[in-house]
């Protein structure tokens, strides 16, 4: 086929302990779904229905053990890290029983979901879209995924991040609001999931600002760690 321009990038995560790659086709973020992060946030924790907002696929950075760089953006002076739990969506389909949620899930990774957050809060305020404040590239770095047949359904387990080794946040899976298949099922009533979809599950409590220099290290229980670095 022949193309009037160059076709975006595919972006891909590896695979633990594979050779292959895992394509990322869409990335979705499910919005204040840990209580005390609702509250930090200066909102009701009651357990609402989840909403979603997106990022684009060129957001995601290969992350891991090994240090990787992300810029500091423009347009803001309140950049925030946001250790999550990411769901790798293997199998597709719509309105997905909460009870077959996790027949869909190919693996599971740690990730960080960076915000420009006065951006972010102005919108909210203004009642306008969180895009500038959420959705721009390299805003998502992400560690390998680990296959669900490899380490099992992530349901609890320590989630946890340090900036220059000192503590941020710290919390436990199990105090999701909505759980991965509760989020996976809510989803797919309104947006049929393919293969290749992300699902950033929420951040615990504790997010705050970084600055170039700044080294953020995340990791969630059975899924390693990922070590990130702030550029200026």
């Amino acid at each position: 086929m022949e193309y009037a321009v160059q076709p975006a990038p595919i972006y891909t995560l590896s695979i633990e302990g594979r050779s292959e790659s895992f394509p990322v086709n869409r990335i979705f973020c499910v919005g204040r779904n840990y209580a005390a992060h609702a509250r930090e946030m200066g909102k009701d924790p009651e357990r609402d229905l989840p909403f979603f907002f997106m990022k684009p696929a060129s957001a995601v950075v290969q992350a891991g053990p090994q240090e990787v760089k992300i810029p500091y953006p423009s347009k803001t002076g309140n950049f925030h890290h946001e250790i999550e739990l990411v769901v790798a969506i293997g199998k597709g389909g719509a309105n997905i029983p909460v009870e077959q949620a996790l027949e869909h899930v190919y693996g599971y990774a740690a990730g960080l979901d960076m915000t420009r957050r006065d951006v972010q809060l102005e919108a909210r305020d203004k009642g306008r879209p969180w895009e500038f404040g959420k959705s721009f590239s390299k805003s998502a770095p992400i560690g390998s995924i680990h296959r669900a047949q490899d380490v099992g359904h992530i349901a609890s387990g320590t989630i946890v991040l340090t900036v220059n080794d000192q503590p941020r946040q710290s919390s436990d899976v199990d105090k999701l609001i909505w759980s991965v298949a509760e989020s996976i099922s809510y989803l797919s009533e309104y947006e049929t999931l393919e293969p290749g979809d992300l699902i950033m599950t929420g951040t615990p409590e504790g997010v705050n600002a970084v600055i170039p220099g700044d080294v953020m290290r995340g990791s969630v229980d059975k899924l390693g760690e990922i070590v990130v670095r702030v550029a200026g």
